[in-house]
């Protein structure tokens, strides 16, 4: 007898519990947008190494580097702003004053003049050059437009799913978003450097063949739960 009206006891407590855990936690539906959008870059880097030892020493880092710096400015490109050096080292057997190698980050904003640069410093001698990365301007903008048509997209499914079963959707109360970057783009420097050679003899041929970028491809997932009503 006492442990039915135990029982009775906990019954009449569980029962508010449960009420409030009902309240508390109405009835939602949980829906996941997604959201993608490619790009074509405007921001290539290039990574530029002028070593002594390609020459056997018979040209200076300190000549390649003129050389190199008025090629460029032949070709248009403003050397303050879109030339950077990355690093400069001296092996123990030389002098303090002269430098054995040196490295260069150059930005460009189409393939033509990647195509264009590439060859003139392969004219040079200089053919450590690789691609760091590409970008796009206004890539930052680019993702900002990619996320909110992901979660617009997750609102839609909702209320998709929703509708079928006769109810609306409500206040959203749950929001993951778990995306941290761009999807990266690999390039295989050798291919690209056969382009070049093939495409940059001349300008208009440069225009008329220019190096094949892969597109920037932005892809952004969101998970949400919505109240339904």
């Amino acid at each position: 007898m006492k442990r039915l009206i135990l029982l009775a006891v906990a019954a009449l407590v569980a029962f508010p519990a449960a009420a409030q855990m009902q309240e508390a936690y109405p009835s939602y539906i949980q829906t996941n947008g997604r959201a993608e959008l490619e790009i074509t870059p405007d921001e290539f880097y290039l990574q530029i190494v002028i070593n002594e030892r390609d020459s056997k020493g018979k040209i200076s880092v300190e000549s390649q580097q003129r050389d190199m710096i008025a090629a460029l400015k032949k070709l248009g490109i403003d050397i303050d702003k879109q030339l950077k050096m990355a690093n400069l080292s001296s092996e123990f057997y030389k002098k303090k004053t002269s430098v054995a190698m040196a490295k260069y980050q150059l930005q460009l904003g189409t393939s033509a003049e990647v195509a264009q640069a590439w060859q003139a410093l392969d004219n040079l001698g200089i053919s450590d050059v690789s691609i760091l990365k590409v970008s796009h301007s206004k890539i930052d903008e680019y993702k900002e437009q990619v996320r909110v048509e992901a979660i617009r997209n997750a609102r839609a499914n909702a209320e998709t799913l929703a509708g079928a079963i006769g109810q609306t959707v409500g206040k959203c109360f749950y929001i993951y978003d778990s995306n941290s970057s761009v999807l990266p783009v690999m390039y295989d420097n050798a291919v690209l450097m056969r382009s070049a050679k093939s495409a940059g003899v001349t300008e208009a041929a440069v225009e008329e063949e220019p190096l094949e970028f892969k597109t920037i491809r932005l892809e952004y997932n969101v998970q949400t739960k919505f109240v339904l009503e």
